[in-house]
Order: C-alpha cells, then structure tokens, then sequence
C-alpha cells in the first residue's frame, strides 16, 4: 500500500494539489448528501419551508410518536363521510388502522393514503376481508368536513366498506393526535406532520407505528397478521390452533406484490418426519440385530 505524505508517495510519485483538492471537493460533497437526505418517515409541506416556515424536529417527533405503544386510546367521538355519527368503540374488537390526514394537502397524505389502499388490499387477501378496519381522521378541523372528507376518499379511489373517512372537533383531535403519538403543527402553506400510520389492537390499545408514504407491505400486514392469527386472538383451541398455522404459513411474495400460503413448510416438516422415522428403524433394526448375535 502507497503511503501518502505532503504529496508524494513511498514509490516517489508526485501526487498533485490540484487532484488533492477535486478529490476532497467530491468527498465533502457526497458527506454532505448523505447527512442532508431526507427521512421517508417525515412529512413536509413543501411550499412552507420555501416560505421560512418551522423545521419539524424529526427526533423529537419519533421518540413521541413511539411513546405511545401501548396506549389505549379513548372512545372519541366523529362524524362520518355521510354526515352520521359515530365513535371509537364502532370500530373496535378487531384490529384498526389509523390514519390522521387533511384533505388540502397536496403531496404526502394523497401519496400515503393511496400507498396505504394498496397494502390494504393485499392485508385482505392475505387475511381475509372483514379481519380489520381502517379509518382515516381529518385533522384540519376548519376545513375537513364530512363532505370534503367524502371527496378526498372517492379521488383516491377508495370504496371499501372496512374503511371509513372521518371527521371532528379540535378537542377530539387533540385529544386523539396526543395518544396516538401524532405530532403536527401549522405552516404557512399547510401542515408539517408525521407520516405515520397507528395500528390499535382490538381493545384499542397501540401496537404499532409505521412510517412513511411508501413502505413495503410486510411492514404493515406482519404486525397486522400477528393480532389477526397470533396471541392477542381469543378463539377456541381448533380455531386458535388453525390461526397458528396461518400465522407462520402466510408469507409474502414480493414478485407478485402479494401473500400466499407457503406449503414448503409441511414439505419440510413431512421430510423430516420420515427422516426421523427411518433412522428409528434403523436403529431399531440395528439393535435387534446385535443383540440375536450377541
């Protein structure tokens, strides 16, 4: 290895200034991309930080929003995209996705809701239609009403009857943005918020937070199966022991953007059964016939 020094090598060659200072230029810049990348987790409304508004404090927003694993999250009070009431609790006894939007946002919440209709759409497959629910919360209550909330669902292309848009009062969001972990804040072109999606357990207790505006399915539909098929499921011991198998033979295939059953699992545990079983006659066989010798 050549060891560098004030310009010359340990084989004589005169290393030139010029080529130290591009290399340190390309090396300071490409730092400097890598520090200054932006974290998918976060949202932001574009035009306000070109108009001076806030930085989220992206740290501070995470270690909030994973604060609250584990909270239960109160029987709140909305009215849905056909003007009815409603409240938490409605929603409840399976598991719900959480999504806390507003309708004028131009870029990410279109973006994660769309996203987040995808990797619905493979959960019900892989889980089965009615498993879960998911509701949406306007959280610009001045101007997220049910109408606009309607709006918002139909350009998205979203007609599901698991899914529910919803809308209500600042007290409620408040209230819900706090135990949900959801940071947000006006700018002076919109909201700066996280881009996070809460899953409550059936009891509405907090089970996990995902993040992003377009994160791989098996982030969201693994912890989701798990309340689905796993522990959290009461059900009677055929049932249980079905769900069991479901649990760990559901796995996703990224080529075709979708779950499916994997029997290589009972071809595995057959061909070891039968591995099992000759070597016990083998060994069998082996003592039987050492001991008529013997």
């Amino acid at each position: 290895m050549a060891v560098k020094w004030r310009g010359v090598t340990d084989r004589g060659k005169i290393i030139r200034p010029d080529c130290l200072i591009r290399f340190s230029c390309l090396l300071s810049i490409i730092i400097f991309l890598v520090l200054s990348g932006t974290n998918p987790a976060y949202s932001y409304d574009e035009e306000s930080h070109h108009s001076g508004g806030p930085a989220l404090d992206e740290a501070a927003a995470f270690k909030f929003s994973q604060s609250a694993l584990g909270n239960n999250i109160g029987d709140h009070r909305f009215t849905n995209s056909d003007g009815e009431d409603t409240n938490l609790a409605q929603f409840l006894g399976k598991p719900l996705l959480v999504s806390l939007i507003y309708t004028s946002c131009y870029h990410t919440c279109p973006i994660l809701t769309k996203h987040l209709s995808d990797v619905v759409r493979i959960a019900r497959d892989a889980l089965g239609d009615d498993s879960f629910s998911v509701i949406s919360v306007g959280f610009d209550t001045a101007v997220d009403s049910p109408e606009r909330m309607r709006i918002f669902a139909k350009e998205r292309g979203i007609d599901m009857p698991i899914w529910s848009f919803l809308s209500t009062d600042q007290s409620t969001i408040d209230a819900l943005s706090s135990e949900l972990g959801f940071i947000y804040f006006r700018s002076p072109k919109g909201f700066d918020h996280l881009a996070q999606i809460t899953l409550l357990d059936a009891g509405g207790r907090v089970y996990r937070q995902i993040y992003g505006d377009n994160f791989e399915p098996p982030v969201l539909v693994e912890p989701l199966k798990d309340l689905v098929f796993g522990k959290h499921t009461e059900s009677d011991l055929l049932t249980g022991w079905i769900n069991n198998i479901r649990l760990f033979c559901t796995i996703y295939d990224p080529t075709r953007k979708r779950y499916r059953f994997d029997y290589s699992i009972f071809i595995a545990i057959g061909i070891g059964i039968l591995t099992l079983g000759a070597t016990a006659i083998f060994v069998v066989r082996s003592w039987r016939q050492h001991k008529s010798t013997a």
